[in-house]
């Protein structure tokens, strides 16, 4: 009886060790922002402090705390796919530097803000059985009262070339949304070069009509408009340069340059979270 008990207690450990940390982690932020590497080139500071000035307006309460997460290359595919490779730029250690995300506000690990999907308390959002907005959101893991969603980049090919894909992916992401999960869909910032702006323009324009035609849960807010393509369109100024003046990352603006998108953008999100948080 003995062995047999110490069996079960073993069993039980073992179930609790596997699940995922109750909802509460250190951290877990009121606003949670998901989305690819132009968070953690810039973006994701810039909408703490966006964030930061709403606060007691928008729906937002006066003491609301928000976290980041940026994952390098990932696609809206990567946060809802249960297959590996799908799901493999937010799961797995980046080859060149050793982790895969940027995080930022309440998330953030002191003065490094770079951290490993999969490692820490906070972010064990990789197993077998569920996409990583799954896991994220599993047994009251994480609870935000708002979520809001920054990407598009590496979805454009697909999004561009068919409106069906865009589609799908929007489907994809909402039925794995918890149910009455407050949420926002935008964007990310227009890059430098014309002809990857117009590109994802028509991204845009096609995973937008995916939410309207889905409609309900999410808000959805265009980061490309007329301001802000006229703001980052062929202005060199807005991106990494080389020493020459050349611009060697026209896909991530600056953080000057994401600070600007923001206050571009704070009507927009403003209205779009109030929408979300209100009666």
């Amino acid at each position: 009886m003995k062995i047999r008990a110490m069996a079960f207690a073993a069993t039980i450990l073992g179930m609790c060790l596997n699940q995922p940390v109750k909802a509460e982690v250190q951290g877990s932020p009121d606003i949670l922002i998901l989305g690819d590497s132009q968070l953690s080139f810039g973006a994701g500071e810039a909408f703490v402090a966006l964030f930061a000035r709403l606060r007691g307006n928008c729906g937002l309460t006066k003491d609301a705390t928000v976290g980041v997460i940026g994952v390098r290359s990932s696609t809206l595919q990567s946060w809802t796919s249960q297959g590996k490779t799908a799901k493999g730029a937010i799961c797995d250690v980046d080859p060149k530097w050793n982790v895969n995300a940027g995080v930022y506000g309440t998330l953030s690990q002191g003065d490094n803000p770079y951290v490993q999907i999969g490692r820490g308390d906070q972010f064990q959002f990789c197993s077998p059985e569920r996409s990583p907005l799954q896991a994220m959101f599993h047994d009251g893991y994480y609870g935000p009262k708002l979520v809001l969603i920054f990407l598009m980049g590496n979805a454009t090919d697909r999004w561009a070339e068919s409106p069906e894909a865009a589609l799908q992916d929007v489907r994809s992401f909402l039925a794995d949304l918890p149910k009455g999960q407050p949420c926002i869909f935008m964007t990310s910032a227009p890059p430098y070069g014309e002809k990857s702006v117009r590109l994802r323009q028509k991204a845009q324009d096609n995973v937008e009509a995916a939410f309207a035609k889905v409609g309900g849960q999410c808000s959805f807010v265009p980061g490309f408009t007329a301001k802000t393509v006229a703001e980052n369109m062929g202005n060199a100024a807005n991106f990494r340069r080389q020493a020459s003046g050349k611009v060697k990352d026209p896909f991530h603006p600056t953080e000057d340059a994401a600070r600007t998108f923001m206050t571009l953008q704070r009507d927009a999100i403003c209205q779009a979270a109030a929408s979300q948080l209100g009666p």
